[in-house]
C-alpha cells in the first residue's frame, strides 16, 4: 500500500521508526517531512500528507505530532479527508470499519513505539464495512455545516 506520512518536530523520531517498520512490511511510504527535530509548524505537514491522500496518489495517510491533535485537525481541513485521532488498536479498527477513515493521527508523546506499530497495522489492514455506514460517510463528505 502507498502511505503518506508527515510529522512535526515532536513526531519526527516516531515517524522515522514507523516509516522503517512499514517499509520492511512492503509498504511504500511517501514522507512529506519534517526531516529533523528542529521546531516546525505541524499544519504544513498535516496538509501535505492529506493532499496526497485526497488526490489519490496515496491510499492512506498517517500523521504524527506531539499529541496527535493539531496535525490531525490540519489534515481534516483538506476536502475528502477523514482523519481519526487514535491511541489504541480498537479505535483504529473502528475508524476504518465505520468511518472509512483514510488517515489517522497519533501522538508521539502519548503512544509508545510498539503500540504505534500495532495501531498502524490495524489501520492498514482493516476494511470498511459499508452497509449502514455508507450513508453516514456520504453525509460527512457532502454536507457543509454553517456556523
Amino acid at each position: 500500500m502507498k502511505i503518506a506520512m508527515g510529522a512535526d518536530h515532536g513526531g519526527f523520531r516516531r515517524k522515522e521508526a514507523l516509516k522503517a517498520y512499514l517499509e520492511e512490511k512492503g509498504h511504500t511510504v511517501v514522507d512529506v517531512g519534517t526531516d529533523s527535530t528542529e521546531s516546525v509548524d505541524y499544519p504544513e505537514f498535516g496538509k501535505k500528507a492529506a493532499q496526497l491522500v485526497a488526490s489519490g496518489e496515496c491510499e492512506r495517510g498517517i500523521v504524527i505530532c506531539g499529541s496527535g491533535i493539531g496535525i490531525g485537525i490540519a489534515a481534516n481541513k483538506v476536502k475528502g479527508i477523514r482523519c481519526a485521532m487514535v491511541s489504541e488498536p480498537y479505535s483504529a479498527a473502528l475508524c476504518r470499519r465505520h468511518n472509512d477513515a483514510n488517515m489517522i493521527s497519533m501522538g508521539a508523546r502519548t503512544i509508545g513505539g510498539d503500540m504505534t506499530k500495532e495501531i498502524a497495522d490495524v489501520f492498514l489492514e482493516e476494511p470498511f464495512e459499508g452497509g449502514r455506514h455508507i450513508r453516514r460517510v456520504e453525509a460527512i463528505e457532502e454536507e457543509v455545516w454553517e456556523k
